[in-house]
């Protein structure tokens, strides 16, 4: 079926959530996706920081592949090895002792907010639930994760918005100071805020926010949905900046394609999560637990993490040399291979013009290019983003 009537038939069938590029993927390999017409395009943008090992993966289609032969689905009455075993892999490479799994990013936030709110209700009663996030955050599309998200744009239409969410500045410890109170059951935050316009939590304020939440008994609760399963140069980014949360989310490139979420928490947080107090049909099927266990184990036993620090340095590098030469770029910053670069204009003609040459990447916040490939991204791929970006910006200075 050719582009153009695949996309009447979209529009005839389809919802209109999302402003769509002109083009129909329908086959990938390493870094490199393929449309109907056989064109082949350099992907930057990676499902959103969800491709972690780039596509068709020989370990990732085979465990896939094994699994499905087995087991799709049994229900969380019963007890499945793929599940226990991902669990047991991400409580030995992290701070967490407990796991809960689910289907996405936002159902993940959605596990977290509950657990803090149950866990202050259980400890200090109902008048603690409320929760701190930051302003230009991105927290999911449900009713309490878009109400978590600090941008008007993402709640506008959807009011009256779930009570007991507070927003401070981001990178902000006084603001955080003063807008806890003692109604404050958490802290919630992204390591790297990617939707926000890849802005980077410093150390010191990460710190900070630490030493209070101890003080006061509120969870530190990172959102690692974007920045975890290797994309900053470490399984978690939490690992590279020096605080470890009492809870933690993942999705995205956890299942390497697969959906699947995950909330992670300390014994103490994840206590008061209980029979009948959470829950999730899909979450945990075999199926994604087995895929995200081979994702887990290339990361682990590959060189992987030691490419996406040594290739985000490459391209960091790189981006900053084209801000040299090209005054319409106003920054560039992220970690590892979360990297944003920010224009003086609109970047989306941009993401248009690149898609033109053959290269995928993305704009958030309408002028922040980001730039989220698989993490086996090659040095050779990034000059050809480096040479397009190139002559892309320079028609427009």
């Amino acid at each position: 079926m050719p582009t153009d009537e695949l996309r009447q038939d979209a529009e005839r069938f389809l919802m209109n959530t999302y402003a769509r590029a002109p083009i129909s993927i329908v086959r990938g390999r390493g870094s490199r996706v393929y449309d109907l017409e056989g064109r082949e395009y350099l992907d930057f943008v990676a499902g959103i920081a969800v491709n972690t090992l780039g596509y068709s993966h020989p370990d990732l289609v085979a465990a896939i592949q094994k699994q499905a032969q087995h087991l799709l689905h049994a229900s969380n009455l019963y007890y499945t090895e793929p599940q226990v075993r991902l669990a047991q892999a991400l409580v030995d490479h992290s701070f967490a002792k407990k796991v809960f799994f689910c289907n996405s990013g936002a159902e993940a936030n959605e596990a977290a907010i509950k657990l803090a709110r149950r866990y202050a209700h259980e400890k200090y009663g109902p008048d603690r639930y409320e929760i701190i996030t930051m302003l230009q955050s991105f927290h999911g599309r449900t009713m309490a994760t878009l109400t978590a998200t600090g941008q008007e744009k993402v709640q506008k239409g959807f009011e009256p918005l779930l009570a007991g969410f507070t927003y401070v500045p981001f990178n902000d410890l006084p603001a955080v100071e003063k807008a806890l109170t003692s109604h404050t059951a958490a802290v919630m935050l992204e390591p790297v805020q990617g939707e926000g316009g890849v802005h980077v939590a410093d150390r010191a304020y990460l710190k900070g926010l630490r030493e209070l939440c101890q003080a006061r008994d509120v969870l530190l609760m990172f959102d690692e949905i974007q920045t975890g399963m290797g994309r900053t140069g470490t399984l978690f980014a939490y690992e590279q900046l020096g605080v470890q949360p009492d809870v933690m989310t993942l999705a995205k490139g956890l299942g390497g394609g697969v959906p699947i979420g995950a909330c992670l928490a300390t014994d103490e947080a994840a206590a008061v999560f209980t029979p009948s107090t959470h829950a999730s049909t899909f979450g945990g099927n075999p199926l994604a637990c087995a895929a995200a266990l081979a994702v887990l184990r290339v990361l682990l036993e590959g060189r992987i993490l030691e490419q996406s620090r040594r290739m985000g340095d490459y391209l960091v590098k790189g981006l900053l040399d084209c801000k040299d030469r090209l005054p319409i770029i106003k920054d560039v910053r992220g970690l590892g291979l979360l990297l944003g670069m920010e224009l003086a204009i609109d970047g989306r003609p941009v993401v248009t013009d690149c898609l033109a040459r053959g290269l995928l990447i993305n704009c958030t916040m309408e002028r922040v290019l980001r730039f989220v490939p698989p993490l086996i991204i090659t040095q050779r791929e990034i000059d050809r983003l480096l040479d397009t970006l190139s002559q892309v910006l320079s028609k427009r200075v």
